[in-house]
Formats: C-alpha cells, structure tokens, sequence
C-alpha cells in the first residue's frame, strides 16, 4: 500500500491506497473531534456501540469469508453492558474481521477500510463525513488521472520501440530449450511458471540461468511488452477459472498455451498496423509541412 494524505476541514488524515482496496485513518479523524491525546477513547466507545457492532458485522459477513460469526454474536450480546469493552484488536484477533486494522508506529494508527470510515465520519460530524468524501473522491480522481497519464506513456514508448525491443527480446533474452513440447517440468511446475512457458515459452529458472546479470534484479516479466502483459492478465483469469473447474496442469497448459499462441498473433499484428499507419501519417505530415516551406 502506499500512503497519501488529505485534508478535511484543517484536519490531515492518512490514507492507505492499493489496487484493491483503499483504508482510512479513523485516529487521524478522530483527532480533529477530540484531539490527539483522546482519539484512541472516541475509537473504543465507537466500536463497543452495538449499532457499531452490527454494521461492523455486516460489512465482514459480506465481503469477508473467513469472518468468525460465532464470536461476533458474542460481543454482539454484549454491547450495551456496562462491564462490556471492547478494542479494535480484540475485534480483528477474535472475529478475523479485515475491514479494520491497526498500524503500529510513529506514523501508525487504527485505519478502518473506506466503507467503514465513512460510517465512523458520522460519529465526528454529517458535516465531516461530507467534506472526508468529497476529498477521498477527489484524491481518487487524481489517482486515476495519474494512472492513465502513465498508461499513455508506456503506451507512447511500447508503440515507438516495439520492433527494437521484440526483436532483442529473440536475440538476447530467450533460454534454449522447447519447453511447450518437452513437459518435463510440468509436474513440479508452480502456476507462475505454467503462465510463464504458455507465454513466453520457457519457465522463470531456465531464463534467470540464461541471463545471471539481468536476473540479480529483475525477473523475465520485467522485459515483457505491453502486448505480453496484456496476454498475461488473460491468461492468469483463464488460468484462475480452470483450477476452480479442478482441472489438471496438463490440460490447463495447452489450453493456456492455445490462447496465448492465439493472442499474441492479434495483438502483434494490431500493432504492427498500427505502427505502419503511425509512420506514414508521420511521413504525410512531413511531405505537407515541406511543402509548405516551398
């Protein structure tokens, strides 16, 4: 995860940012409620609330398999006692709850998935809860602007050294060795490797002999274009689905060597279209700029 920082009504909150989900820093928000010396205080009364504790539940019985529903019934029966406390670890360590989790450390904090802060934000204020969304959206809004520039660009730079690169890729990069027909390694092959062989042809530990230096700080996937990464993603959602169907290593290879086979053959005709119509509007935009000068 990577963290960012926004800033709602004055107040810096952290958060946690990954490809698949996004958590919040309840202390952080905390703080502007009651400052940083009780923000632990408001965080325990918060989550000892039975209303607390039933979305908290919800939300895990939704989107978390491994969620102990026996012990959340307990500290569900409960909330409301005077005797009943209860701390975000207690939570996470019993229930194996994952919407919640606590960072240790001078930058830590307890930090709540953004489902979950939202719903604490209205323990500070609706008006807070209103100004920490709009921000989060716009912190996002960066985010995937961001992310596209950067997919542009590696678009931009694949599209201009595609023949170069594929072309040194065969020359300098691929171990000897048909690993699509000799399947000797199949049997003790890890998936990674499966994907690897239908792709590229040869598996991780034949390319890392191939290329000792390049291999100290990088691994074959590093040097893939963008049309292998594309195939790639294909091949581990196939691949994902075929070992759910429960079958074989064998028979999930050769159909993942196929699509892969199929794939490739596409997308590298697609871009060396577009290369050739690139490099003549190029050339076209030249002759007319010339002709201008004249």
């Amino acid at each position: 995860m990577k963290n960012r920082v926004i800033t709602v009504q004055d107040v810096p909150i952290t958060v946690a940012m990954s490809d698949s989900d996004d958590y919040i820093c309840i202390t952080d928000m905390a703080t502007a409620k009651v400052g940083n010396s009780r923000a632990a205080d408001v965080i325990k009364n918060w989550i000892r609330n039975r209303m607390t504790l039933e979305f908290l539940g919800t939300w895990e019985y939704i989107y978390n398999p491994d969620f102990k529903v026996v012990e959340f019934d307990h500290f569900k029966s409960e909330a409301g006692l005077p005797s009943f406390t209860l701390s975000v670890s207690d939570w996470v360590e019993k229930t194996h709850a994952i919407g919640l989790y606590v960072k240790r450390g001078k930058y830590g904090g307890t930090f709540a998935h953004k489902d979950i802060a939202f719903e604490f934000a209205s323990a500070i204020s609706p008006v807070f809860k209103i100004y920490l969304i709009k921000e989060f959206q716009r912190l996002k809004e960066e985010e995937n602007n961001q992310q596209q520039i950067e997919w542009s660009a590696k678009r931009f730079l694949s599209k201009n050294n595609y023949l170069i690169q594929t072309d040194a890729i065969k020359n300098f990069l691929i171990p000897k060795g048909n690993y699509r027909d000799n399947l000797e390694w199949l049997a003790y092959a890890e998936e990674a490797d499966i994907l690897n062989v239908a792709l590229f042809g040869f598996t991780a530990k034949a390319w890392r002999e191939a290329n000792p230096e390049l291999a100290k700080n990088s691994n074959v996937r590093d040097y893939a274009t963008i049309n292998e990464l594309t195939v790639l993603s294909n091949l581990e959602t196939h691949n994902s689905q075929m070992i759910r169907e429960g079958r074989s290593k064998e028979e999930r290879f050769e159909i993942l060597k196929e699509i892969a086979i199929y794939q490739m053959k596409i997308l590298d005709e697609a871009s060396l279209i577009e290369n050739s119509v690139d490099g003549s509007k190029m050339i076209e935009d030249k002759d007319i700029v010339d002709d201008k000068k004249e």
